[in-house]
Parts: C-alpha cells; sequence; structure tokens
C-alpha cells in the first residue's frame, strides 16, 4: 500500500503539472502581454553588438598621402581569432562610431591586426569615422574591435586578375601574398589619383618578381586605365577580385569577359532598387505600426518609437542595425548579408519593405 500511495501521489503532482502548463499557455494567449508577447516562436528581441576585444594601437604610420595605418595588438591574454584574406574588422572609435576596415597584414599574425583608412581633403565634412581615426587615434590608443568577418573571401582558382583602386588595396594585399604562395597565375591593375597617394606600392611592385604581373596607373601621368588590355588572354574561369570607387567598379563590371567570374567589394553601398514607396513596420512584441514615409529609412522611422535601437554606419556595412523579420517581403539593399541572412532578416538602415507592410522582431 505504501508504494501504490506514492505512484498516486506522483501521478497526482504530474497531472496538477499538466494542468498549471496548460493554465498558463491559455492566460498567455488571453493576455499577450503577460509575461510576453505570446508569439508561436520565442524571438531575439533587440540585436546588441557584443562589446569586441580589447586591441591596444601599437604602431602608427603614414604609408601614403592621406593613408593612416594602424598596427594593433590584443590587451588581453591569448592569441587574436584568425583571419582569411578579405576578412575585415569593426573598429569601435573612442566617439562610439563603428567602422569597417579590411584587414591588409598576414594572415599568419595572431599577434596583432593591421588596418589602414584613408581621408581626402573634401571629406573634412563627410560622416567622421576615417577623420576621426586620423584625428584621434594614437600609438598608445586602447580601442575594441569585433570580428574579423570575411564577406569578400579568396575562392580557390588557377588564375586571379586583382583591380584595385587607391586604399581599395587594402583588401586585395593579403590575397596577392596568398596567390603568390598558391603559385597560383595572378595579375594585379592598381589605379591610384597619383602614385604619391597610392599605399603599399612599394610592397606592390616588389610581390612582382617578374615585372609582367603588376600595372601601376597613376591618373596624373597615365590617365584612366586600359581594362580590354587588362583581359587580353585572361584563361577560362579565371577569378577576378576588384576593390575601389564605383567609377572602376563599374566599368570593370561592364568590360568583364563571360568566361570570368567576379567578386567586388565597394566603399559605398551599391544603388538602390528604384522604389521607395511608403510602407508600414509592425513591430510585433508591442503592437506597434509604424509608417515610413517614402524616401525615409526604417531607421529613422523607428528612432522615435525605439530610442534604443542599435545603429552605427547608416549605410548597410557594419551590420549593428540588423533585426529580424518576421513576416513580409524585404527589398535589401545592403551589401553585408549572407543569403541565409537574407531569408528573414534586413538592415534597417537601409533596407526596405518590398510590399506594403514589414513585422519585426521588436
Amino acid at each position: 500500500m505504501p508504494r501504490a500511495r506514492t505512484y498516486l501521489i506522483a501521478a497526482g503532482a504530474a497531472s496538477l503539472a499538466v494542468a498549471a502548463r496548460r493554465a498558463l499557455r491559455g492566460r498567455v494567449r488571453q493576455s499577450p502581454l503577460w509575461p510576453l508577447p505570446a508569439l508561436e516562436e520565442p524571438l531575439s528581441g533587440q540585436r546588441q553588438p557584443s562589446a569586441g576585444l580589447r586591441v591596444l594601437v601599437s604602431g602608427r604610420s603614414e604609408p601614403a598621402e592621406g593613408v593612416v595605418q594602424l598596427h594593433l595588438e590584443a590587451l588581453d591574454a591569448g592569441d587574436l581569432p584568425r583571419w582569411e584574406p578579405g576578412a575585415h574588422l569593426d573598429l569601435v572609435l573612442p566617439s562610439g562610431l563603428v567602422r569597417q576596415y579590411s584587414l591588409c597584414g598576414d594572415p599568419a599574425d595572431r599577434a596583432s591586426y593591421t588596418v589602414a583608412t584613408r581621408v581626402l581633403p573634401e571629406e573634412a565634412g563627410g560622416r567622421g569615422g576615417s577623420r576621426e581615426v586620423h584625428e584621434r587615434v594614437h600609438e598608445g590608443s586602447e580601442l575594441r574591435v569585433r570580428g574579423p568577418r570575411n564577406r569578400f573571401p579568396l575562392v580557390g582558382s588557377a588564375s586571379y586578375v586583382f583591380v584595385a583602386g587607391g586604399i581599395g588595396i587594402t583588401p586585395l594585399l593579403p590575397m596577392l601574398r596568398a596567390a603568390r604562395a598558391a603559385g597560383a597565375d595572378w595579375r594585379l591593375l592598381y589605379g591610384g589619383r597619383s602614385r604619391a597617394t597610392m599605399p603599399f606600392l612599394a610592397e606592390v611592385e616588389e610581390l612582382d618578381g617578374s615585372g609582367r604581373r603588376v600595372r601601376i596607373v597613376a591618373e596624373d601621368e597615365d590617365g584612366l586605365p586600359d581594362l580590354a588590355e587588362l583581359w587580353a588572354g585572361v584563361p577560362q574561369g579565371t577569378a577576378v577580385y576588384a576593390c575601389g570607387p564605383e567609377g572602376l567598379l563599374g566599368a570593370v563590371e561592364g568590360s568583364l569577359p563571360e568566361h570570368c567570374s567576379l567578386h567586388v567589394e565597394r566603399f559605398a553601398p551599391g544603388a538602390s532598387a528604384p522604389g521607395s514607396g511608403a510602407f508600414e513596420v509592425e513591430l510585433r512584441r508591442s503592437g506597434t505600426v509604424v509608417p515610413v514615409a517614402a524616401g525615409q529609412s526604417v531607421l529613422a522611422a523607428l528612432k522615435p518609437v525605439v530610442p534604443n535601437l542599435s545603429y552605427s554606419c547608416e549605410q548597410g556595412f557594419c551590420g549593428t542595425c540588423q533585426q529580424r523579420v518576421i513576416e513580409g517581403g524585404i527589398d535589401h539593399r545592403d551589401e553585408l548579408l549572407t543569403d541565409s541572412e537574407r531569408d528573414d532578416s534586413l538592415l534597417i538602415c537601409v533596407s526596405r519593405a518590398a510590399g506594403e507592410r514589414l513585422v519585426l522582431d521588436l
């Protein structure tokens, strides 16, 4: 009898637990704001950027006019995270701005990172990220970095063509070293306003032991580069990597031979798709519906309603403002998200609804 009584007590407790869970679910369904929104699947909530790694600016140099190069060493114990050619860092600047800079050092060096950035005279009134690096970041400065992340990876190929415009040489420099080390066939077209403004010029020329792989085109001496000459004799299946100003990238895209594959990294987001009509954004957690005017970004519309939104670059580069989409078609206008990320998220600083309504996880 004692054992039977124990079984009965246990069975009764289990039944009470089941009933309690059913009651809780019923209460949540009846009152969506208690204790959390009554959604079929748990949602992530507001996305906050990670704090990142602490680094020390152990060296600062100027490899060309208007260009600053930073060497960053970890302040915490242990090796820095690994990276591969094409990767970039999120640099958290003293003001709190987050900007992205390509890693241009040696991937085998686990003790330090190297990045470089340019500020042109006409950018004095710009958004301020690179100018802040030039004016406020010095040897001995302490910063935080996030990453590395690689949206511009070097694919395996027997043949490469690299096209760099000015500071666009930075993500390509580790690729050049890797292609040379692998014994691949490669060539580089490196253009700039003048030789004095082109960083890492001596190293690039040194990589070309034969003197036939690298072509330097300084606009003040040579004019604009001849891309038709670049493509002459390019083998089938050549991987083409290009980074630089939009005019150069457009010329590369427009003249690319059909038997080549193109990989591009831009300084700024590509041109937006036509049509910037008004639409609505529903914030599922609160049920608030926010109108987004034609030409207005989702971020701008949401900031008065959700004052603690995380964002930084406002150009679709850094990913700080990425939010999960529960319902609605997305008009992606960023240069960052992967194909899988585009299925259910967007960067609210640049991307928009493809229809009349988006439902966000906020």
